[in-house]
């Protein structure tokens, strides 16, 4: 039931905009297609980078018309991030996925905790 087509777009698209949000939308991705659909961590990943790639593009094209990127801000990101997706994936398909668990764990509760209790500062 949980894996059907309506639930999968549903999921999908609830995720999609979360991550639009910036509200981590793929890490909540991972953890639906690992507990739930009980995936592997690579695919996991795989799928992970592939929902980022639309997602990222609608968050930035939506950004870009509230005028909040500009285009000499966006570009250096836009490689920076492609490189960096690139490097790691190479390297977390070579890395045992039973040592990536618990740091990705820890990474998950540690920004939960932050976003729970931050506290946005007043100007002096």
């Amino acid at each position: 039931m949980l894996n059907s087509f309506p639930i999968a777009v549903f999921t999908g698209t609830v995720l999609g905009i979360l991550a639009g949000l910036g509200v981590g939308g793929g890490s909540l991705l991972i953890l639906w297609l690992s507990l739930v659909l009980n995936m592997s961590q690579q695919t996991c990943r795989g799928i992970n980078l592939l929902f980022f790639i639309p997602a990222a593009v609608i968050s930035c094209i939506l950004q870009y018309k509230k005028g909040k990127l500009s285009p000499e801000k966006l570009l250096p990101a836009i490689l920076a991030g492609t490189a960096a997706a690139a490097v790691f994936s190479f390297a977390g398909s070579r890395i045992d996925t039973e040592a990536l668990k618990k740091p990705f764990g820890f990474l998950l509760l540690f920004t939960g905790l932050r976003e729970i209790l931050y506290r946005e500062r007043k100007p002096k």
